[in-house]
């Protein structure tokens, strides 16, 4: 689910200073996150994690699409990500005032429909970070 996937980089990035995910794979059973990273994150900072990303889906926030011509989008967002069939309208998407970011994939309407994110394990290796979780929904 992308929302769960906006909110945990913007903590990432709010936390750590480091740049949104530039991998991330989406499943219903297990999801994952990479990030490039100096290190192994402490047990202590996955829990902070997890509880930072669970504190913002309990504020219920509504989750908003909007467009922008991908010459303004370029100014604000890094569109490495999207492939450039996504056009020259992008449709970015909003998250109350926690996120915004460009991103095709499927969002619920409101983070009260994410019940829970779970962490489930993280790796480091080769400058690389992989973040892997679950969400539920209600």
């Amino acid at each position: 689910m992308h929302t769960a996937e906006h909110i945990l980089n913007r903590t990432m990035v709010d936390m750590f200073g480091c740049d949104r995910a530039f991998s991330s794979h989406l499943e219903r059973k297990k999801s994952k996150c990479d990030y490039k990273f100096n290190r192994a994150l402490t047990s202590e900072e996955e829990i902070e994690i997890t509880e930072k990303v669970n504190a913002i889906l309990n504020q219920n926030l509504d989750v908003k699409e909007y467009i922008l011509k991908r010459e303004d989008a370029e100014k604000r967002f890094n569109l490495s990500r999207l492939p450039d069939s996504a056009g020259e309208e992008l449709r970015i998407v909003s998250i109350g005032n926690v996120d915004d970011c460009p991103c095709i994939g499927d969002h619920v309407n409101n983070t009260s429909e994410i019940s829970l994110f779970k962490w489930v394990s993280s790796s480091f290796e080769d400058d690389v970070l992989r973040i892997r979780f679950k969400v539920e929904r209600r």
